[in-house]
């Protein structure tokens, strides 16, 4: 059993992103909630969220045991980027680019 929780074109870099899905991935669901908690990152709020959204499908949806649930796959993948532009000397521009990115989370009981 599988339910997974999507969060598309969440505000933040991919990059900086994988380093929180790294920290909870394959861990028990209860462990990975602690190790978001206590995490300073902005990401780390952001994968909690879709942490709980997974938990909730799996409750709700099969009447999933929470506590035997773990995190079976995390993806971050990367979403359509903002483009901006800065002014710079004689009269030139620069391109800013904002990335954005997806986020799946995968829980299961295997």
């Amino acid at each position: 059993m599988n339910v997974a929780a999507t969060l598309k074109y969440a505000r933040i870099s991919p990059q900086k992103m994988r380093l929180m899905a790294d920290a909870i991935r394959g861990k028990s669901v209860d462990e990975a909630i602690k190790i978001l908690t206590f995490s300073p990152q902005k990401s780390a709020g952001i994968v909690k969220k879709v942490l709980d959204s997974a938990i909730a499908n799996a409750e709700h949806n099969l009447g999933a045991d929470i506590d035997e649930l773990k995190v079976a796959t995390v993806e971050v993948n990367e979403a359509p980027r903002f483009t901006r532009s800065r002014a710079r000397a004689k009269g030139r521009g620069e391109r800013i680019i904002k990335r954005n990115s997806h986020i799946t989370i995968r829980v299961g009981d295997e």
